[in-house]
């Protein structure tokens, strides 16, 4: 039977906390020491997990304040909307802020989304948010905001000349508003009226050295690098494994398997969240076992100065890179990866969906099907082996190794060896 007043308040505590149940999931929380809180009891909209919502105490919010906020909640839900990431949301936002403001919607998209992102790219999503678009339309219903006022917003960050990153938010503030729509609280996207109206991008390339004898020179200077080992050994390893910055820095030494070279990085560490495996070059071998006495007995390989609990700092390679005298025209932390897909290609001429692969690129086959993380290992092994060794000899300064024609197959052992497992 549905709760009445008169029965809440003649149930007296007991010794263990009781629940006084009422209708779709409302209950009353009896606790010992006579509080009460009403709590309703639901299933998350995503997962199908049990989740519980506090909605006040009685008998400040009464039995009527009660089911009204649970059917308010019920509403919320039938939309596909967590209440609870939207009240997590709405307290994000500040108590000043309307139920469906823009920010409101946008913390809680965010909020389903991070799970399914790199925790750097959720970070940079929100700041851009929170430092470009929420001062001015965070507090606005997000149903009522109009392209023109969305390209004001947008316009001040180009007049500080970062065009890139107007871009960026506008993609951002579209997805917004698209999920506002499927929550049902919107009924348009006013970002796709500004397809054209922005500056268009000045494409950039992060530089990169790629010339075999510049390579040498850059691998003769890490070798003198005078900083700390940790900083030291990331830079000699980089060009050896030729990831993203943010997924060398990360390295945690449980992903490692050194007795069979291979290095497995998780799904959610990848920029394209597929499992990644590295396999590693007896220099890189070479390069861990070096460090390993001093970092193995904690989480990262490549821990901050400062603590143990957290990965290098994301500038440390690039400071590093700019104390041994290369300027930012000239090389940068992704420019490792440049730097081996080049010379793959044109000096070792790889094949280069091997390469390709490597990167943790989306390589697909001509059926379209991505390739797993261990499609063509063989060659990859081989791949990573003949850089590491081609890399020590640009570093001992002589380039052997001449460019080579496109096209000729048999000029690598990569080539040779996939030739031979065909026939």
């Amino acid at each position: 039977m549905p709760l009445t007043d008169t029965a809440i308040r003649k149930t007296k505590p007991g010794p263990k906390p009781r629940k006084l149940y009422d209708a779709k999931g409302l209950y009353l929380l009896l606790r010992p020491d006579g509080s009460r809180w009403w709590r309703w009891k639901y299933r998350r909209p995503v997962t199908g997990k049990e989740n519980t919502l506090s909605l006040g105490v009685y008998p400040d919010t009464g039995l009527a304040d009660a089911r009204a906020k649970r059917d308010e909640a019920r509403k919320l839900l039938a939309n596909g909307v967590d209440p609870g990431e939207h009240r997590r949301a709405e307290k994000a936002a500040g108590k000043e802020r309307a139920a469906n403001s823009f920010e409101v919607v946008a913390r809680e998209w965010i909020a389903k989304q991070k799970s399914g992102w790199v925790e750097s790219h959720a970070s940079r999503i929100e700041l851009r948010l929170k430092n470009d678009v929420f001062p001015w339309l965070g507090g606005r219903p997000v149903a009522d905001i109009g392209a023109r006022e969305l390209l004001t917003t947008l316009n001040r960050v180009v007049d500080r000349g970062a065009v890139e990153s107007a871009h960026r938010i506008l993609q951002n503030c579209s997805q917004v508003f698209r999920y506002a729509i499927i929550t049902a609280r919107a009924d348009r996207n006013p970002a796709e009226d500004l397809r054209g109206a922005l500056p268009p991008v000045k494409p950039t390339h992060r530089a990169a050295i790629t010339q075999p004898k510049r390579i040498g020179e850059l691998l003769r200077a890490i070798d003198a690098y005078k900083g700390s080992l940790v900083t030291k050994c990331a830079l000699r390893l980089a060009p050896h494994v030729f990831l993203r910055p943010g997924e060398l820095r990360q390295a945690e030494w449980e992903e490692f398997d050194l007795d069979v070279a291979e290095w497995n990085i998780p799904p959610e560490k990848m920029k394209m969240r597929s499992a990644h495996l590295v396999p590693l070059s007896t220099q890189a071998l070479a390069i861990l076992r070096e460090i390993e006495p001093l970092t193995g007995g904690g989480k990262y390989v490549f821990p901050s100065a400062r603590t143990a609990d957290r990965p290098m700092s994301d500038n440390a390679v690039l400071a590093a890179l700019r104390r041994m005298g290369f300027s930012k025209d000239e090389m940068s932390g992704h420019g490792f990866r440049a730097m081996a897909r080049t010379v793959l290609d044109e000096v070792l001429n790889v094949r280069p969906d091997y390469i390709e692969h490597q990167l943790a690129h989306a390589v697909k086959d001509p059926n379209g099907r991505a390739y797993n993380r261990t499609a063509h290992l063989h060659e990859r092994v081989l791949m990573m082996q003949e850089w590491g060794d081609y890399l020590d000899i640009l570093k001992a300064g002589d380039n052997v190794v001449p460019f080579r024609k496109k096209g000729d197959k048999d000029s690598s052992r990569i080539a040779i060896a996939a030739r031979r497992r065909d026939t």
